[in-house]
């Protein structure tokens, strides 16, 4: 008699209940661990950020103000300090404000990988980075960003538009990368206009010192330099040799500051200056003038004893007279190492007629026609207040 052998054995649909129950259990523990890593990884940055704000009160006790930066180097820059952190933990922005030592302040940002986790000199450490917090005040309204204050300029920490201001709506300026700045305004209207920002109760035109400020922080950052240290080389200056010729729109990403130049690395015109905090700015020189709140009166401009025409001239002529224009305007008043800086360090010129009987308004930064002559420091002095044109805007500042 043959017996027939029965073999037993999953069939299909068993087979792929399996693997499908086999595939939700492994999604399970890959969500499980990824939240106990991503738990670890937060409790790592915000023990680092304790520690660290711990050295930077002892730091504060011992020398009666923070440090100004952060340096870990064999040879560590005066008034800096090494802050300790675990292994992947780094420091990316270290924000001190500039009021009297017993009002100081400041803000750390701890970074892994894609984590971020901020701590001030008042609080617990948080979410986030230092970025838009004002030390001792309010965040900034949306496209601004935190521009640490300056004792040579009598300003505290303030916001700025990140990006020229575009045009929201009839009397509305906004600042966003995308659209092309507002131009064909006078300095009158920009002053007026600078109020409307969205909630932004105190906005206003940006002021002289406020520009100097800003100029002042981004020539101190070796990243704004060519030759990666201060002075070396030239500083960036953004879109100006009138290739295209016309202005530009900005780019949401900043390592996108060659956008719409037809230029790429390395090259004068990047459009992106950094500040010592970490934040970026965008067409602080170039693309187009902006009004700041300046202004001359007539009989007080400088220029070269003698001269008859405007012309543009070096910050660093030997003739050049100052006349009603305040030495603070200078780019070597707070930086003596500026003295011997032209327009081939990328710094800008300064345009005007010396003794114009004329009261005139101030223009920064130059615009995408105006090639070496824009810049952080330059200055036109051509305009009266109530001249609009398409190679003219602004800037808001709270």
């Amino acid at each position: 008699m043959w017996v027939k052998n029965k073999q037993s054995g999953f069939t299909i649909v068993e087979l792929l209940i399996v693997i499908v129950v086999i595939g939700i259990l492994a999604a399970i523990t890959i969500v499980a661990y990824n939240g106990i890593q991503g738990r670890a990884l937060a409790a790592t940055l915000q023990s680092d950020l304790d520690g660290a704000a711990k050295q930077l009160k002892l730091y504060q006790v011992d020398h009666s103000a923070y440090p100004t930066s952060i340096d870990c180097s064999a040879s560590p820059a005066v008034g800096s300090i090494c802050l300790k952190s675990s292994g992947g933990t780094t420091y990316t922005a270290f924000q001190v404000s500039n009021a009297s030592a017993t009002a100081q302040a400041f803000c750390l940002t701890a970074n892994n990988n894609t984590t971020s986790y901020r701590i001030t000199n008042d609080s617990v450490p948080a979410s986030g980075n230092c970025s838009g917090i004002v030390l001792g005040g309010t965040s900034c309204p949306s496209g601004f960003i935190v521009v640490p204050g300056s004792s040579t300029y009598g300003t505290g920490d303030f916001c700025v538009m990140k990006y020229e201001a575009k045009q929201a709506s009839a009397t509305v300026p906004i600042s966003q990368a995308t659209g092309l700045p507002w131009t064909n305004i006078s300095q009158a209207d920009a002053v007026n206009y600078s109020a409307n920002v969205a909630g932004c109760a105190g906005c206003h035109l940006i002021t002289e010192a406020e520009w100097l400020t800003i100029a002042q922080n981004v020539i101190s950052v070796a990243s704004n330099w060519s030759g990666g240290v201060e002075g070396s080389g030239y500083l960036y200056n953004g879109h100006n040799d009138n290739y295209p010729s016309n202005a530009l729109a900005a780019d949401v990403n900043d390592n996108s500051g060659y956008s719409g130049t037809n230029n790429s690395s390395p090259s004068i015109e990047r459009r992106t200056l950094t500040l010592t905090n970490g934040e970026v700015i965008w067409d602080f020189a170039g693309n187009v003038w902006e009004w700041t709140a300046g202004s001359i009166g007539g009989g007080q401009q400088p220029g070269l004893a003698g001269e008859s025409a405007y012309a543009w001239k070096d910050w660093n002529n030997a003739g050049l007279l100052l006349n009603g224009l305040s030495n603070v305007e200078l780019p070597s008043y707070a930086t003596t190492s500026a003295s011997s800086w032209n327009s081939t360090q990328g710094i800008g010129q300064l345009f005007s007629n010396y003794g114009e009987s004329l009261a005139h308004a101030f223009l920064r930064g130059g615009s995408f026609e105006d090639g070496s002559s824009a810049g952080v420091f330059a200055l036109d002095l051509f305009d009266a207040s109530t001249v609009s044109n398409a190679v003219i805007g602004f800037r808001v500042s709270r």
